[in-house]
């Protein structure tokens, strides 16, 4: 096995169990890899020529990592860090801080409402709806709304407050936050360390998707798969669901690419050894380890209230299309890319998820009590044309994955590649003659999130239930598709 910087160019690795897989320690790795797939996602994984298990292995390299580097079943090419990444660091054995290993979406993550709206009920009103909701909520790349200003001291109070600071004037219900992962605010948020250029592009952005993989989607609840998990979370055959997946837009975006140059000119000095430059990082407890996770906590909360502003206006789309006095109840909003200190196996540790899901099993306090005898709800976001699914945190997520599981569908084909197949194909039309609306700010976006060009999230679902890191409670089916 040759290596380059480090990190070996051909990836041995050996089977653990049907589901889960070894990469040892070698070179410069500090510790084992592991990672989860079934055959189908190791033929998508030898397509690529395993580039992301080799940013694993690079991971794994790392000062003050905690065994193993993990990457969940949805695992593709990342910055750094591969997407569905997860990597714990200790703060007592010089543990590291990366910028790479959260992802410039910081605390990108999705929010499920539930109605009492019926399938049937939503028929009969839902091109108006998908108008509405078009109107209601901006997408496209660096789109803003006009009807919603914050100043710039306000905008500084939101990033510590997170919210609750929309709740408290009216962009919400008080029961929104119990159902928001943290209450969505993380503690430390420090507004001192965010750049001016970082609040000049988030200001006029609160409440709005962005582009890309970003939408808002109207789906319906087509099988349950745990009644009692189910239940908990008040979801059952033929309900209306509305899943919203956005982020920290252009203020997180900025706070990344700062603190990624500022990392690359401190590693030396610290005398940490980068094998590739993506992974700069710092040590927790310095000056510059601090002050990232500052603006990274202010980004994060930035990244809640975004999500709660989109929820905001989509309750009013839905009242003008004619559901006025329905309620959207949030099930939960989850992050996916964030770094928190938590506790796991009696350490205190910093866990980065990259493009990867808390998934707390069932008794953690952290929980909402609703939710405390099931677990955690897992959202898993497929592509546009097929189906999402609800799961639930597992006691072999806190055991093997740090609390954590796959965030989505995962991606096999680039952007550029899903565009070229899409050439020549109206998917809009085809996604209509199967019953689905989609309304996007161009066409661009839609053929580059085509369906064909994720993996089938019914296979990583299957893996990460299959390796008991996430129990499935439900699967969700697309009716309308907002696109940036």
């Amino acid at each position: 096995m040759s290596e380059k910087a480090g990190v070996a160019d051909t990836v041995g690795f050996e089977r653990l169990s049907e589901y889960r897989y070894r990469i040892p320690r070698q070179g410069k790795m500090r510790c084992d890899a592991v990672f989860y797939a079934s055959r189908r996602i190791l033929e998508d994984l030898a397509a690529e020529d395993y580039a992301s298990l080799r940013q694993l292995m690079g991971v794994a390299t790392l000062p003050g990592i905690v065994e193993p580097a993990l990457s969940m079943p949805d695992i593709h090419w990342g910055y750094g860090f591969p997407i569905g990444g997860v990597a714990a660091f200790d703060p007592e054995e010089g543990g590291v801080v990366s910028p790479g290993g959260v992802g410039f979406d910081i605390n990108c993550g999705v929010r499920l409402l539930v109605s009492d709206i019926s399938r049937e009920e939503l028929a009969d009103r839902k091109a108006r709806l998908a108008d509405e909701l078009f109107r209601s909520v901006p997408s496209g790349v660096g789109r803003g709304r006009k009807d919603f200003r914050i100043g710039r001291p306000d905008l500084r109070r939101l990033l510590v407050e997170g919210p609750s600071w929309l709740v408290e004037r009216g962009y919400g219900e008080p029961g929104d936050l119990d159902g928001i992962e943290s209450r969505g605010r993380l503690a430390g948020a420090d507004p001192d360390a965010v750049s001016e250029r970082a609040y000049q592009r988030g200001q006029p952005q609160l409440g709005t998707l962005g582009s890309g993989n970003h939408f808002l989607e109207v789906q319906y609840v087509d099988e349950v798969y745990d009644e009692e998990a189910a239940r908990a979370y008040g979801l059952h055959p033929g309900q209306v669901t509305v899943l919203i997946h956005s982020g920290s837009r252009g203020l997180g975006h900025q706070v990344c690419t700062e603190y990624v140059e500022r990392f690359l000119q401190v590693a030396p000095k610290y005398g940490i050894e980068l094998v590739d430059r993506q992974l700069a990082a710092a040590p927790i407890d310095s000056p510059e380890g601090r002050a990232y996770l500052g603006a990274m906590s202010a980004a994060a909360n930035f990244a809640f209230a975004n999500r709660q502003l989109i929820a905001h206006f989509t309750r009013e789309a839905f009242a003008r299309a004619g559901f006025g006095g329905r309620p959207l109840r949030v099930l939960y909003d989850l992050a996916h890319n964030n770094a928190k200190l938590e506790e796991h196996g009696a350490r205190r540790v910093l866990v980065h998820r990259k493009g990867a899901t808390r998934a707390f099993g069932p008794g953690n306090p952290e929980l909402p009590e609703r939710y405390r005898g099931v677990g955690q709800p897992v959202l898993v976001p497929g592509d546009m044309g097929r189906y999402s699914f609800v799961l639930a945190g597992t006691e072999g997520s806190m055991r093997e994955t740090f609390g954590s599981s796959a965030h989505g569908a995962g991606r096999k084909m680039s952007r550029r590649r899903a565009k070229k197949a899409a050439r020549g194909r109206d998917l809009i039309r085809e996604m209509e003659q199967v019953g689905i609306l989609v309304r996007a700010a161009g066409r661009a976006t839609v053929d580059e999130e085509m369906s064909e060009a994720y993996k089938d999230a019914a296979e990583v679902v299957e893996v990460t239930d299959g390796a008991g890191i996430g129990k499935k409670v439900a699967r969700l089916r697309p009716q309308i598709v907002v696109k940036g």
